[in-house]
């Protein structure tokens, strides 16, 4: 198990100095931004809930060996303090909330599915509505059930079939009052995460997580233990093969059920840059994200998840500059890598996008406040150009379980009080919650 956004930027240099064949002329941007656009923050379910105990990742955080850093445990307690992360987003300024079933909690046992799971996100769907706040909801945010991982996860044939199986019971429960749906999150770089991994990091970390997952198996009594977002996996095409027939068939899934429901899926996407002659931007760009963005033209939106940039010359990934600002992690902050990765998911795709996840690993919150309106002028000026943007979500709303590194990593609007769950909003909050306000940066 591994945090994408975390390793890129722990692991990798997000680019070179721009060249001038890279730099844009700047021109003024309207700061407005149209009527009925999408203002909001994210999180994940296993990230905030708290003792998710039937979930892929609660049996990994409680293997030996463990790459995690420390368990989940109580995470944020968002289980019960959902009605207060509501209040907070609403009281910040934003339309929209997007957040994650726990599909561990739906259907903890094979076939065995929840009313009262099913009814506790009924009634987070409807807090939203109560709120005025758009529900954007997640089917499955990386974490699965743990008897889905130990039939071997996204490599077991079964597995679209049962994630269809699973949607279609949620949606029929849940479906009405969503907004927007999502199937899964970043399932782009299941199984290729080592292809973005300089030098020997890949197979030192692949090492460890394999070995994770044969101590789970162990635990399990089963010959194969795949989580729902692994580091190593042994066959990568085979589960992004599943993967996406997952996601067509729990798309369908959802549709049949409620046609006029926009669904898409969210995917992880790197701003690519290419310099010189005979860069690798292509060929990484045709590994990374070509086979699901030609799979979201079919969809009614694209999520596009962005951090950071990478520039690609005939050799590789260049070094960040020296002198460039950087987060907790010592990767460039690069405030257009946002419209970059949003022009290239829609030139491909053809269909509108929606931001669904953008943000910064820092304690520092002054960067924070600083990339929110400067990543938000140039998705604007993107926007002016022709692409069509639908919202902006924010990740995260609190300070949460950030997967295999723990609680250390800072992306948060507010900080979380671990002991007491109080969250305190950052600087930060309140700029995003000015822009969506105001409708404008």
């Amino acid at each position: 198990m591994i945090d994408r956004r975390t390793m890129l930027a722990a692991t990798t240099a997000a680019a070179a100095v721009r060249s001038p064949a890279l730099a844009r002329a700047p021109r003024p941007v309207d700061p407005r931004f149209p009527d009925g656009f999408l203002w909001g923050t994210a999180t994940a379910g296993h990230q905030v809930e708290g003792n998710n105990v039937n979930s892929d990742v609660w049996a990994m955080e409680h293997a030996s060996p463990t790459v995690y850093a420390e368990p989940s445990g109580d995470a944020a307690n968002s289980f019960a303090l959902w009605p207060v992360d509501l209040d907070i987003v609403k009281g910040m300024g934003l339309n929209t909330y997007r957040f994650s079933l726990e599909w561990a909690r739906i259907e903890p046992a094979k076939g065995q599915f929840s009313i009262a799971m099913l009814d506790h996100y009924k009634a987070m769907i409807e807090g939203c509505r109560q709120r005025g706040l758009h529900p954007m909801v997640t089917f499955n945010h990386f974490s699965t059930p743990v008897w889905f991982a130990a039939q071997g996860g996204w490599s077991n044939a079964e597995a679209p079939t049962l994630f269809a199986r699973y949607c279609d019971r949620a949606a029929r429960h849940l479906s009405a009052g969503i907004s927007h749906a999502t199937t899964l999150n970043e399932p782009n770089l299941s199984g290729l995460l080592d292809v973005v991994l300089p030098g020997d990091i890949g197979s030192r970390l692949l090492g460890a997580d394999k070995a994770m997952q044969e101590a789970a198996a162990r635990e399990h009594g089963v010959a194969r233990f795949l989580p729902g977002n692994p580091l190593y996996v042994a066959d990568p095409q085979m589960v992004q093969a599943h993967l996406l027939a997952g996601h067509k068939a729990g798309r369908e899934a959802i549709k049949a059920v409620r046609p006029d429901l926009p669904v898409g899926v969210s995917l992880a996407v790197i701003d690519d840059q290419a310099v010189g002659a005979n860069s690798l931007r292509d060929a990484m760009r045709a590994k990374l994200y070509r086979p699901w963005l030609e799979a979201a033209r079919s969809n009614d939106f694209v999520g596009v998840q962005n951090y950071e940039r990478a520039v690609w010359n005939d050799k590789g990934r260049l070094p960040a500059p020296t002198n460039a600002e950087t987060n907790d992690a010592g990767s460039e902050v690069y405030p257009a890598s946002l419209a970059g990765a949003v022009r290239y998911a829609h030139e491909v795709s053809g269909v509108p996008v929606i931001v669904t996840e953008h943000g910064i690993n820092s304690a520092d919150d002054t960067k924070r406040a600083r990339l929110i309106p400067a990543a938000l002028a140039e998705l604007k000026r993107a926007m002016e150009d022709g692409v069509p943007v639908l919202g902006y979500v924010h990740w995260s709303l609190v300070d949460n379980f950030e997967w295999v590194f723990g609680y250390k990593p800072k992306f948060g609007l507010h900080a979380l009080d671990r002991t007491t769950f109080k969250r305190i909003a950052k600087p930060s909050a309140a700029v995003l919650g000015g822009i969506a306000r105001r409708n404008s940066i």
